[in-house]
């Protein structure tokens, strides 16, 4: 780790950032979405063998996930109280645990010249796409304050680590820092005031019509987990990989994609045979459901721009073509050897666990080294 984190050092990395946000009481497929949309109400499932089983296993309640204790949901607010009853009752699984920033920085910054702040960020965990959108708003805040209290300029970086969902927030991220005048951008900035401080929402579409966020800092971004929905703009971020837990299972040779066969999965998921299932099945279509009328109209108006095709179909079409990998950045599938035989949930998270787990991070580290920062 101390000679990878000298390389990190070289590269003009400054900062490095991990996002994420947790399992408990989070809808973590968005069958919420899917019940509405259909697979409940309208019994759109009905005559397909194995689909209710395997909304069974997808649903918050009787997926085998805990909740947060005193009936804590989202949105989750960052703070030290949060953090700590997260690190107490998920610990390393799905969660960048205090010790493991802490553990990363103290060996990433033993041979550095010169120290590299790390620290984790979590997100609020409302996963619609408007608790997506006032995601990405708030962490370009807060790169913009790290940017201003590291004097961050040209030829520095700043490298986020990302899972899960918050892959999807950086995603977003990418398209509000491109370059040019962007109707997109225009569109979810409007759509979001009344949901955010209007002052700070003002003064950041500004800096981002402008370029200036980061003053000509780069972000390099690494997802782990992430399910494949938005579009990445390339030309807004630095580096870009995604790495998937995945372990090949098909018998058509198609090596590179996930397995969905009814009712075969749900007999495979509960042991996450396959790899990644969150990554898998949390696809277009799935989601949480805002809690207020206002908040459901600004999440439709932003579906509307970023997933305009909807419905349990729609998801259903989406979780048959089993991409594990986006069309933007470079993607690694490795099989991080997370399928022990539990059948315990909690365990393995379906797959969605093995990325932040202590003993991943010297593996993870180097796959990231060699990628980005390679002499």
């Amino acid at each position: 780790m101390a000679r990878l984190g000298a390389r990190v050092s070289q590269a003009g990395v400054r900062a490095v950032l991990f996002l994420h946000g947790t399992f408990l009481s989070s809808d973590l497929f968005g069958v919420q979405r899917l019940d509405e949309a259909g697979g409940l109400k309208r019994g759109y499932s009905r005559g397909i063998p194995g689909m209710e089983a395997l909304l069974a296993l997808m649903r918050e309640g009787s997926n085998g996930l805990p909740a947060l204790p005193g009936g804590k949901k989202p949105p989750l607010v960052e703070n030290e109280a949060t953090t700590a009853l997260i690190d107490e009752q998920a610990g390393d699984a799905a969660n960048f645990t205090r010790a493991y920033v802490e553990l990363f920085q103290k060996a990433l910054n033993r041979n550095g010249s010169r120290p590299i702040v790390c620290t984790r960020l979590l997100w609020s965990c409302e996963h619609h796409h408007l608790g997506r959108a006032q995601a990405a708003i708030r962490l370009l805040t807060r790169l913009r304050s790290l940017r201003a209290e590291l004097q961050l300029g040209a030829g520095d970086r700043i490298l986020v680590q990302a899972h899960g969902q918050a892959g999807l927030v950086l995603a977003l991220v990418s398209n509000l820092l491109a370059p040019g005048q962007l109707s997109g951008r225009e569109t979810m900035v409007q759509t979001l005031k009344g949901h955010l401080p209007a002052g700070d929402l003002e003064e950041l579409d500004g800096l981002l019509s402008t370029g200036q966020v980061l003053n000509g800092a780069v972000l390099d971004v690494v997802t782990f987990g992430t399910p494949v929905r938005y579009g990445w703009d390339p030309s807004g971020i630095g580096k870009l990989l995604h790495i998937v837990n995945h372990r090949p299972m098909r018998s058509d040779g198609k090596q590179w994609l996930a397995k969905m066969e009814l009712p075969q999965i749900t007999m495979e998921m509960p042991i996450a045979w396959g790899g990644d299932y969150v990554q898998q099945l949390a696809v277009a279509g799935s989601d949480a459901v805002p809690a207020s009328p206002a908040a459901q109209a600004a999440n439709k108006a932003l579906w509307e721009l970023l997933e305009p095709y909807d419905g349990f179909e729609r998801w259903l079409e989406c979780a048959r073509k089993s991409v594990r990998c986006a069309n933007d950045g470079t993607c690694l599938l490795v099989d991080y050897k997370d399928s022990t035989g539990s059948t315990n949930a909690r365990d393995h998270v379906y797959g969605h666990a093995a990325y932040t787990r202590l003993n991943a991070m010297l593996f993870n580290t180097t796959e990231i080294v060699s990628r980005f920062y390679a002499p």
